[in-house]
């Protein structure tokens, strides 16, 4: 796993607004109207997304020791090949989605219903989020709510072929989201119009887009260069 895919998730993660707004928006209004009036509430807030990423991380260590078994059959499989242009398809993919061009990704999020609906019960426990650790356990939860955009990024995960470095993607990825779901939790009504605006939409699909096109062509580069025998993380 090289920088240029830590810092292309992370832009991923900040770019993903448009998504986060749409799908989280509710949750995190809903999530707001239960703390307490009194004091500031960004504390919560914080605790709340980093339990999150944390459960993002825990995703990426668990997907990252997957792609790290299937390494194992490099000399006679090219997994590494094909899992590195499986994800830069995803990015591709998901930034069509960002740009309101394509809903492909939407197809993906039913794989995690069934583990949600199993999560789901526990959120009750943590509410009303009136402590800083209820916030944080709240966001542990939630982080499995089923997501086409984490399920993309998680195949990068899986593409790295090593836990600590799935982790790192995923941790990524949820810094990345970071400013974006504290800035729907203090200023929800102030920042919809701004960033549902097709314009803004468009831009940040096609950015993250281009991160799965890079890919691809290093990918392919690659294989051209190197045949099977290569590693698909070449310097860029």
């Amino acid at each position: 796993m090289n920088e240029f895919s830590l810092y292309a998730v992370l832009i991923v993660g900040l770019l993903s607004g448009v998504h986060c707004l749409g799908m989280c928006g509710s949750i995190v209004g809903i999530f707001t109207a239960q703390l307490p009036q009194t004091g500031g509430r960004w504390p919560y807030h914080l605790a709340y997304s980093l339990g999150r990423v944390g459960s993002y991380a825990v995703a990426g260590a668990l997907v990252g020791a997957i792609g790290q078994a299937g390494m194992l059959l490099r000399d006679q499989v090219p997994v590494q090949h094909l899992l590195f242009a499986l994800s830069s398809l995803m990015l591709v993919a998901l930034g069509l989605y960002l740009a309101g061009l394509s809903g492909a990704v939407r197809q993906i999020e039913r794989l995690g219903g069934a583990l949600w609906q199993r999560l789901k019960p526990y959120t009750g426990r943590f509410l009303p989020v009136n402590t800083v650790p209820r916030a944080l356990a709240l966001g542990a939860l939630w982080g499995w709510l089923p997501c086409g955009l984490v399920y993309s990024v998680l195949v990068t995960a899986l593409a790295s072929g090593d836990a600590a470095q799935g982790a790192a993607v995923m941790a990524a990825f949820g810094l990345g989201t970071l400013p974006n779901l504290l800035a729907i939790g203090l200023f929800w009504e102030r920042l919809r119009h701004w960033v549902q605006s097709p314009q803004v939409r468009r831009f940040a699909g096609l950015v993250v887009a281009s991160f799965g096109i890079y890919g691809l062509v290093k990918v392919g580069y690659t294989f051209a260069m190197h045949g099977w025998a290569g590693s698909c993380h070449v310097p860029a």
